[in-house]
């Protein structure tokens, strides 16, 4: 939106009005230059917002329901989106012929891809038993902090972390939230004070395994 006196692209929005018509919306605006003063009109048109499928990922779970989005609206992974399900993020997009992108203009994408960020996050604890692993599966509230030194008890071990695996990267300094969290590496320790207990957040425990390097 240009200033048609001076070209200034800067605006103050003094009133708004929606006009819906079958096929489009149309937003007319009375502007207000921040160079010049001049208050001029402007019309902005798009399409109505039509449904996309959305198939929605709850760990083991999935939901599959419609969601509306303008079809020119630019989507792209890591994007959240507001269902009818709640607060989702997306984590990839479908084309025809199942290709799947990181980035799509809504009209062109087929199915949208998203894991609900309305449910407890679900992580992985590895204990290292120098030879054997004990793998468990937690979950908690999605901005529970773990950071890499941290002395954990989980089960009838009590270990110190020492690597941490998001969605991006292992880190071996630092701290992360368990919604970006996929497993978290520890050792145990000769010791029994720790900082907190996963104990209660099991939801899964697996037999043990032999290391694999």
């Amino acid at each position: 939106m240009v200033c048609p006196v001076c070209g200034s692209d800067e605006a103050i929005i003094l009133k708004n009005k929606l006009i819906k018509g079958k096929n489009k919306e149309i937003r007319e605006f009375l502007l207000k230059c921040d160079e010049c003063g001049s208050v001029y009109n402007e019309r902005i048109s798009q399409d109505n917002p039509k449904p996309f499928r959305l198939i929605i990922s709850e760990h083991e779970d999935t939901h599959k329901i419609f969601i509306d989005l303008f079809p020119d609206e630019q989507l792209a992974v890591g994007d959240f989106l507001m269902s009818e399900l709640g607060k989702v993020k997306i984590t990839s997009l479908e084309l025809e012929g199942e290709k799947r992108v990181k980035k799509a203009i809504a009209r062109d994408v087929k199915t949208i891809w998203a894991s609900s960020e309305e449910i407890p996050a679900r992580f992985g604890v590895s204990i290292d038993l120098h030879g054997k692993v004990a793998s468990f599966k937690c979950e908690t509230e999605r901005d529970f902090k773990i950071a890499v030194d941290d002395i954990l008890k989980i089960d009838k071990y009590v270990a110190r972390v020492h690597v941490i695996k998001t969605e991006e990267r292992k880190t071996t300094k630092g701290y992360a939230k368990a919604k970006v969290i996929k497993r978290v590496y520890a050792k145990p320790v000769k010791f029994n004070h720790f900082d907190y207990d996963l104990t209660k957040y099991i939801v899964q425990a697996k037999p043990l395994n032999k290391h694999k390097s």
